[in-house]
């Protein structure tokens, strides 16, 4: 049956069926670096055959969509890399610093060396220049299960039996096959921008990144992030949950109260061994500055830690820097136009710095209140604070000194938080601490905002933006990390997140989005959250929070 495909204002008419990669030669765009295309808005690799009247967009590593399944790609030559020199190596992927991946090597006995990433290097870059195709085989579940035996895929095996498809699609290379949960590109070819670095205990991969514009982004060490990655990392390990099926499996067998129990447990620990050190140091602590990405419980925490504090005996005051916002009218401007309300020059620092050293000199201050209905600041309250008092200031530029440049940097504690997950659903294939982050946010802005998934998505751009640029950076500069993922939190969000992501029409531009977050939903199991304590940082997204009228 006839049809026409459109490219851009362009259109052909076709008799039979033809692959996106024959109609991008048709159209006159195969030199153009293109990974994948969405053909009437969903995500398709080029080996992809086309029989209907279709709209049709060839994406880029600028594209976030491509840029996934070019990472996938390059993680798959990788692992068929290490397959190919060490048989007998297990890898496991994660995400890392500098927005790496991470290669660790299961070996005990192996150890990451010079040689070894030479030899990596020699490998990779043949398969590359070799232009292997990459096919993809569609087998039954049962089939799947016997080559997962048969390569020692053990991972693999044991998430098979969440798998809610009857089927898999392998990916098949020169004889290697593997699974990545993604589309991947046509051959090995396409990926031509790759490093690949020594990092102790293992190695990072560098890949290019579609905030960057498609280019790889300088290489930045970030020590403390990449000490709280290995501790969540070998933490999630010994309680025997850092994987999605490990995850289910506790809980199939232990059940949902052991495992929330287990999680919360480890966050009253840290909050234990934080405020500690807060005491240890009191004496020279006068602001507690918590900064973090959105969506990382950052409110929550912060009344968490109050708690803790005022059970040793130490009365902190709770001051929100969003009462520090200037009118829209003078924020910056970003490079749209728009009022840039990330920026640190949207807030009126000035009075903020002044208002904090006033605080901290034993005098009273009327302290400003944002009213949101009226743009504007209006007068709040008055407030002294005492010498045994610390001021506890919270949002994303808490870390930054620009705020509190005449405090002595002895006098401020700084605390990062994050969910910094590293949970994998096989050693292949880990999951992406950011869109953990967005689905809490999706879930909580149409709980508590009545906004729908599509406004959150389209805002999450900026958003990133303005966590690249004014907060990652502060990361390092902490004095504790406070790791507020919950292993159990995607088992909850599962039955909140999946019917907002079902509802986006297959026509939005934020369908392809949609589909990748239920593709990593889908694998969890359900969990009832009637016993997710009132006080959990969990509460914040889902409801029910104790602290919701503080």
């Amino acid at each position: 049956m006839p049809f026409t495909v459109t490219v851009g204002n362009a259109k052909k008419a076709y008799e039979a069926n033809r692959s996106l990669l024959d109609i991008e030669k048709d159209f006159g765009l195969h030199d153009h670096g293109h990974i994948a295309a969405k053909v009437n808005n969903r995500v398709r690799d080029l080996n992809y055959e086309v029989y209907y009247d279709a709209e049709v967009e060839f994406l880029t590593v600028s594209d976030h969509e491509a840029m996934k399944i070019y990472e996938a790609t390059l993680r798959y030559i990788v692992a068929m890399a290490f397959h190919n020199l060490y048989p007998d190596l297990k890898i496991r992927f994660a995400y890392n610093v500098s927005r790496c991946i991470s290669i660790h090597l299961l070996d005990a006995n192996t150890v990451a060396n010079t040689a070894m990433l030479i030899r990596l290097n020699h490998e990779v870059e043949r398969i590359i220049k070799a232009d292997l195709p990459i096919k993809r085989t569609v087998v039954p579940n049962e089939k799947a299960a016997e080559i997962y035996r048969e390569k020692g895929f053990d991972d693999k095996i044991s998430l098979l039996k969440y798998r809610p498809e009857k089927t898999v699609h392998l990916n098949e290379c020169d004889g290697y096959l593997d699974y990545m949960y993604s589309h991947l590109a046509p051959s090995t070819g396409y990926i031509v921008d790759y490093k690949i670095r020594l990092y102790a205990p293992g190695f990072l991969v560098q890949y290019p990144r579609s905030e960057c514009g498609g280019k790889i982004p300088e290489f930045e060490d970030a020590p403390t992030f990449g000490r709280t990655l290995k501790e969540s990392h070998d933490w999630a390990k010994i309680a025997g949950i850092d994987t999605v099926a490990k995850i289910n499996n506790e809980l199939e067998h232990n059940g949902a109260v052991e495992f929330i129990n287990i999680c919360e447990a480890r966050h009253n620990r840290m909050l234990a061994e934080l405020g500690q050190l807060i005491e240890d140091d009191i004496d020279d602590i006068r602001l507690v500055c918590v900064a973090g990405p959105s969506s990382s419980g950052k409110t929550t925490f912060a009344n968490r830690l109050r708690i803790e504090l005022l059970s040793r005996g130490i009365r902190p005051i709770r001051i929100s820097i969003d009462d520090y916002y200037k009118r829209r009218d003078e924020a910056p401007l970003d490079e749209n136009g728009e009022p840039d309300l990330e920026s640190i020059e949207a807030l009126d620092t000035d009075l903020f710095n002044q208002n904090m050293v006033d605080l901290i000199n034993g005098e009273e201050v009327q302290l400003p209140k944002f009213d949101f209905k009226l743009g504007r600041r209006v007068p709040g309250r008055t407030l002294r604070v005492h010498r045994d008092e610390p001021i506890i200031i919270e949002g994303i530029h808490a870390l930054n000194d620009h705020l509190t440049p005449s405090i002595s940097k002895a006098n401020k504690f700084k605390v990062f938080i994050s969910p910094q997950a590293q949970i994998n659903l096989d050693d292949h294939n880990p999951l992406s601490l950011t869109d953990l982050r967005l689905i809490r946010r999706l879930v909580r802005d149409y709980k508590f905002r009545a906004a729908p998934p599509e406004e959150t998505f389209a805002m999450w751009p900026k958003v990133r933006a303005g966590e690249f640029k004014w907060i990652y950076s502060t990361q390092e500069g902490s004095d504790y990390v406070f790791n507020s993922f919950l292993p159990y939190e995607l088992a909850v969000m599962r039955k909140y997140a999946l019917p907002l992501l079902n509802k986006i029409d297959k026509e939005s531009p934020y369908f392809p989005l949609a589909e990748r977050l239920m593709r990593m939903l889908k694998f969890f199991l359900d969990m009832k959250d009637e016993w997710v304590p009132s006080n959990s940082l969990m509460r914040e997204f889902i409801g029910g929070s104790c602290y919701a009228d503080v």
